[in-house]
């Protein structure tokens, strides 16, 4: 097996930064809930404690056994795993006097400790805590602090085991990075071999062992993720994937027949299905995004269930779920985690379709998606293009859809992804796309009143989806596509920009 890090999750809100940290070390690592540790083999090399919303001192909060982990694997906690590190141990952790969130500065730091090796004075950190640990363990030593918080980081002598109060892996711990590569790298001894092809060539053995000589059935999507997996499971199982791609009427402008095309060159068995009107069907008077994502996400199955039946002795269904899509849908492997909202390729399949699912990209984040297709040569047109979300308008029409809405939209979404090419912006944007809004406003055309829909424009910057921001776009650039919006699309009178980033927004208004 890779070596890896573990991570153990409590339910942090940045527990997936801590991994795309890692990863970015070209170290592989994986998260688990702190109450499913996995076996602990040789390939693991080192163990990190991710934060909490919980306090230490609640009676419900995480109480891991770390019996096999601490003195025994070099071990960092961050935050509550600090925290947690010491009361345990028989330290005193009490609720501050002084609440840190957000910059902070580090006024000491004992730079003999290999985990600050190479940080420098005043290094700017990221806070998020209300508790603060007054007392260490007798053999813990203090080897960071700030201004308001002694204990800021400390190492446990006659061990590998540290604990930091502020958050290395988040953007605003501007070193951050140099105190993870001192504990993945010098610590953990990782030997950072971790790369887009080395995942390639052991993803598609473990396909090969997993899949044998069974039939795959995958939903194309002409994105990044479905592209890729489709890529590598064809890399392992040739002949035996069985392509598809279903038009769920929910598709961007001609985008149906221009994936179709995409893949004409890549050598993969693809099968087009229009299924636009079942899915139209099923939406008919749903206008709760958790129920419309629910009514997608069965439709979609349907068609595969049906699809399947026609390809002889499929025994599974491949998917190009990331690991944001799981992260926000469920738990990290059933841990602590909270739902921030599901997404229709993940939580596995009815009983009545007997495939079973396989997921090449499940612990991927999608910049490494993007590199693992580079590796396999896949076209930079696919591996460029903006994420699209698998219930496509569906979840940027507000309120009930209709095909008259979902044409508007079309429209709408056509002139400001072209817009965003023909001026050289659509490669400086992670994604983009238009929102038909619930509402009606008035307007004046031609000397008349009017009284049409409105559309909020979005376009955001992001590495992974976990966090955006949104896109400043020129000025002039939006009056223009403005413009064309409301001269060109009948039924469309107002065009607003949304502003708002991830967190505390996401990224899709449902």
């Amino acid at each position: 097996m890779h070596e890896m890090i573990l991570i153990l999750d409590f339910g942090s809100q940045y527990t997936q930064l801590i991994a795309r940290r890692v990863r970015e070390l070209n170290v592989y690592c994986e998260i688990h809930p702190w109450n499913k540790c996995p076996e602990l083999g040789p390939h693991i090399k080192g163990v990190i404690l991710s934060g909490s919303p919980f306090s230490v001192r609640d009676e419900q909060s995480p109480k891991p056994d770390l019996s096999a982990i601490k003195g025994k694997l070099p071990l960092l906690g961050v935050c509550f795993g600090a925290q947690y590190l010491s009361h345990a141990f028989g330290g005193e952790v009490l609720p501050s006097t002084i609440r840190e969130y957000g910059r902070a500065h580090l006024n000491f730091i004992d730079h003999s400790s290999v985990l600050m090796r190479g940080m420098s004075d005043g290094s700017q950190v990221w806070m998020s805590h209300g508790d603060t640990i007054k007392k260490t363990p007798v053999n813990y030593r203090v080897i960071a602090s700030t201004e308001d918080v002694q204990v800021a980081g400390y190492q446990v002598e006659g061990e590998v085991t540290f604990g930091i109060q502020f958050h290395p892996e988040v953007y605003h711990s501007t070193e951050g990075a140099i105190l993870l590569r001192n504990f993945i790298v010098d610590i953990c001894g990782c030997h950072q071999d971790w790369t887009p092809t080395s995942f390639v060539d052991e993803t598609v053995k473990k396909l090969q062992e997993q899949i044998g000589s069974d039939k795959v059935i995958l939903g194309l999507s002409g994105g990044v993720d479905s592209s890729v997996a489709a890529v590598l499971l064809h890399k392992a199982i040739g002949s035996n994937l069985h392509c598809i791609f279903v038009d769920n009427g929910l598709l961007r402008k001609n985008e149906f027949d221009q994936v179709l095309d995409s893949y004409k060159h890549m050598g993969l068995n693809v099968k087009g299905v229009d299924a636009s009107d079942k899915f139209y069907d099923a939406l008919k008077g749903v206008t709760d995004p958790e129920l419309k994502r629910k009514a997608i996400g069965k439709i979609f199955i349907d068609v595969f269930d049906e699809e399947s039946k026609k390809v002889t002795d499929a025994k599974w269904l491949g998917q190009g779920t990331i690991y944001p899509d799981v992260i926000e849908s469920v738990s990290v492997n059933g841990g602590p985690s909270q739902t921030i909202k599901s997404h229709h390729n993940v939580g596995g399949l009815p009983d009545y379709m007997k495939l079973q699912v396989v997921e090449p990209l499940r612990l991927l984040f999608k910049d490494e998606v993007r590199r693992i297709g580079r590796s396999l040569n896949i076209d930079e047109a696919i591996l460029g293009r903006h994420p699209f979300p698998g219930p496509g308008l569906g979840i940027r029409i507000l309120g009930e859809v209709t095909a008259e809405k979902v044409r508007i939209l079309q429209e709408v979404d056509a002139i400001f992804i072209n817009g965003l090419k023909e001026d050289g912006l659509y490669p400086d944007v992670w994604q983009a796309g238009a929102i038909f809004l619930p509402i009606q406003s008035v307007g004046v055309m031609g000397d008349e009143r009017t009284y049409e829909n409105a559309v909020a424009l979005r376009a955001v910057t992001s590495t992974d989806g976990m966090t955006a921001d949104w896109c400043h776009l020129p000025y002039e650039f939006l009056a223009k596509i403005s413009n064309r919006i409301i001269n060109q699309v009948k039924g469309i009178n107002r065009v607003t920009y949304d502003i708002s980033s991830k967190p505390p927004a996401t990224i899709e208004w449902e």
